[in-house]
């Protein structure tokens, strides 16, 4: 069982930056894929960024492509996301979520993913 905690979200004006961190607790952290999910309206949480068991593999919706980066820190059990040039339509709560990595499987929708946080509140607004 693996447990998460995001932390990190807060207000923002917009363009700002924020920095979220998710960490894990229970099973063996590079055995999971991390991914960061947001609601969206009217359809499940929407995609927003994952990174590969290592790191060597990242992919991002194309909303926040050149904005928003992950990455991760084995040793410390912790995935991050950086937010760059933050839009008011980013706000929303961000969910970390992990799966083991094995196998292929559509990493975009919500259904693969074995473990999730509680979220964390971001808010961008003038």
């Amino acid at each position: 069982q693996v447990q998460l905690v995001e932390s990190g979200g807060g207000l923002v004006q917009p363009g700002g930056s924020l920095r979220l961190s998710c960490a894990a607790s229970g099973g063996t952290f590079s055995n999971y894929a991390m991914g960061w999910f947001r609601p969206a309206p009217g359809k499940e949480r929407e995609f927003v960024a994952v990174i590969s068991w290592n790191g060597g593999n990242t992919y991002y919706a194309d909303s926040v492509k050149g904005r928003f980066t992950i990455s991760r820190d084995n040793a410390k059990k912790t995935v991050y996301l950086q937010m760059n040039n933050l839009k008011p339509e980013d706000t929303a709560v961000y969910y970390c979520a992990a799966k083991y990595d094995s196998g292929a499987y559509n990493y975009q929708r919500t259904a693969p993913w074995e473990y999730w946080g509680q979220g964390t509140q971001v808010t961008v607004s003038s």
